[in-house]
């Protein structure tokens, strides 16, 4: 037997037994008398002593560990003399009788501790090393355990888990998928699934009226730091189901994880606001709403007084920050140069400043003290208060001013990341219009019902059409989203039709549904929420890296493994793929 207890478990209570550790070597200290090692394993890290009276075989060993050395050590728990209250651990420590060298190591990239000096690039490479460390445990433990949770809450309301086939046909909706050669079939693809959605309709066309899949599924886009190419799902399906009836089912999974996973208890329904309402006073369909600081509408109230930058844009907005009226002419040009970044895109930045002597602003020339008063008055500001105005083109601007929002948020520490604010966001646009291609594209996704009241309008005004979908949303984050579905087979067709395509497309690529929804379609709509992200957001983090195993990097490769990788001219052969040259 390696061990007999881990090296998190032994507290003062065991002071006086024999034990068995097994683990890594995180450090081997010297002082005076005394070597100390602090063995590591994936419970946590206990103290071994060793006497300077101790055999001199013992000592040749000890003397002899380096870092990530895997030992066994055999010896009596006894009373730390100095304690360290930072770990479950650190009343006791191990008086080594005996070592034994289970496995040497080289010396690591990067320190194997909380606070690495390794980059991301070279941890990645390493990522098993990197995996040791405990942050990344903490993480995957905390993955772990939501799924656990998610399955046992899952299975109290009757829902089957159900799994989905991985190799399926492309469709060219959506993000790009990645496609899979047949050897049998040369010349033909799968493609791996960005999500069940079209399976999961068909388990309710099949009578399986509460399907759940805790599945991974995989996207050929662009990332960032809340998006790899693979990525995990709570994939949720249900029938004979409204809107409302979603809602509730799955605010309950939320507030069930939020219970028994951070103890963190909401005795209230989480509020439900349009996607208008978002855009207009958020500057984004997934608000933060830990603060308010909403962005107000100054269009009317600025225009045509003469100043030309305001009186030729699209739309004025802004946002008051509380307590910065003192900003220096130092920080305001310094935010000035932040909202002027490519990815925001603002031209400049204009401030009213409310201080204990007046109203100050960079616009003074141009408007009176009592115009000014007005835009105070609108934005409900107090003294002490700046507002921060952008103009321009409505959609950049209100994006802009999303982002300033973020930004002011988070300078004035209002954005905890122990603090939880979910909220739904609904009545979404059901058609997106695209002016390079000239086309409409389903916001979410092909299959989603129209809000019914504005059925008729689906054929002759599909921008005034609203889709019966919505997003769950926490701490700004799209943690979900889902909606209600198409059931009825002719309203597909209807749907496929405004999206342009023929008759002849959409059968070759969804015939397969419509043709099932003839055979007696119940009602029924759903929901995906992604799970890596759900994860970071209940560990404090904005990146979902952390809470995957081996993630991908920011160029979609696996640097570890080296992929993705060629293959041989064997293997294309087979597949009945020929490479173009070169040119």
């Amino acid at each position: 037997m390696y061990r007999t207890h881990n090296c998190g478990e032994l507290r003062i209570s065991d002071q006086g037994i024999d034990v068995k550790l097994a683990g890594w070597v995180q450090r081997v200290r010297k002082l005076g008398g005394m070597t100390f090692i602090d063995l590591r394993d994936r419970y946590g890290i206990t103290q071994l002593a060793l006497d300077e009276k101790a055999p001199e075989q013992l000592i040749s060993t000890v003397e002899s560990l380096g870092r990530e050395f895997v030992i066994q050590a055999i010896g009596t728990v006894i009373e730390r003399a100095s304690k360290n209250p930072k770990l479950p651990t650190g009343d006791v420590e191990i008086l080594l009788k005996e070592v034994n060298i289970l496995n040497k190591a080289e010396l690591p990239p990067f320190t194997i501790e909380d606070d690495t000096d390794g980059g991301d690039e070279l941890r990645m490479k390493f990522r098993y090393l990197d995996l040791r460390r405990a942050p990344l445990r903490k993480a995957l433990e905390l993955r772990h355990k939501m799924a656990q949770e998610i399955r046992k809450y899952m299975d109290s309301q009757q829902f089957l888990e159900i799994e989905t086939p991985y190799l399926i046909k492309s469709t060219p909706e959506g993000a790009r998928d990645f496609v899979v050669p047949s050897r049998i079939h040369q010349g033909e693809f799968y493609a791996l699934p960005q999500s069940p959605q079209t399976f999961k309709q068909i388990l309710m066309v099949a009578g399986y009226d509460r399907y759940f899949q805790i599945v991974r599924c995989f996207r050929d886009e662009d990332l960032r730091a809340d998006r790899q190419p693979e990525f995990t799902q709570i994939d949720c399906e249900m029938s004979f189901v409204e809107q409302n009836d979603v809602l509730e089912i799955f605010e309950g999974l939320a507030k069930h994880l939020f219970k028994n996973i951070l103890n963190v208890e909401f005795n209230y329904e989480f509020p439900r606001i349009s996607y208008n309402d978002a855009m207009n006073y958020y500057g984004c369909d997934k608000p933060d709403i830990r603060f308010e600081m909403k962005i107000s509408d100054l269009t009317n109230i600025l225009k045509g007084k003469g100043f030309a930058v305001i009186d030729n844009a699209e739309y004025a907005g802004a946002v008051c920050a509380e307590g910065c009226a003192e900003y220096s002419r130092k920080q305001i040009d310094e935010l000035t140069e932040w909202v002027k970044r490519p990815q925001i895109g603002a031209k400049g930045l204009i401030y009213i400043k409310v201080g204990n002597d007046g109203i100050k602003s960079s616009i003074d020339k141009f408007y009176t003290h009592e115009e000014l008063q007005v835009v105070v008055d609108k934005m409900g500001a107090t003294k002490g208060s700046l507002i921060l105005i952008l103009v321009g083109d409505k959609k950049i601007t209100l994006s802009g001013l999303s982002a300033l929002r973020l930004e002011m948020g988070t300078r004035l520490g209002l954005r905890n990341n122990k603090i939880f604010k979910p909220l739904w966001v609904v009545d979404f646009p059901l058609f997106e219009y695209d002016d390079e291609t000239k086309r409409y594209y389903a916001m979410h996704h092909p299959f989603t019902s129209p809000i019914m009241e504005d059925m008729p309008k689906l054929e002759s005004a599909p921008d005034e059409v609203r889709a019966n979908a919505y997003d769950f949303v926490v701490n700004g984050v799209e943690v979900g989203g889902g909606s209600i579905r198409i059931y009825d087979s002719q309203i597909q067709r209807t749907m496929f039709r405004v999206l342009g395509f023929t008759p002849e497309e959409a059968e070759r690529q969804f015939g397969f549904i419509i043709n099932a929804f003839k055979y007696g379609a119940p009602p029924h709509g759903g929901i995906a929420f992604g799970f890596d992200r759900w994860c970071a957001v209940f560990g404090g983090a904005d990146s979902i890296r952390d809470y995957i195993a081996f993630p991908k990097n920011n160029s979609g490769k696996d640097v570890m493994i080296d992929s993705p990788s060629f293959i041989s001219t064997e293997q294309l052969n087979e597949l009945g793929i020929k490479l173009m040259e070169k040119k």
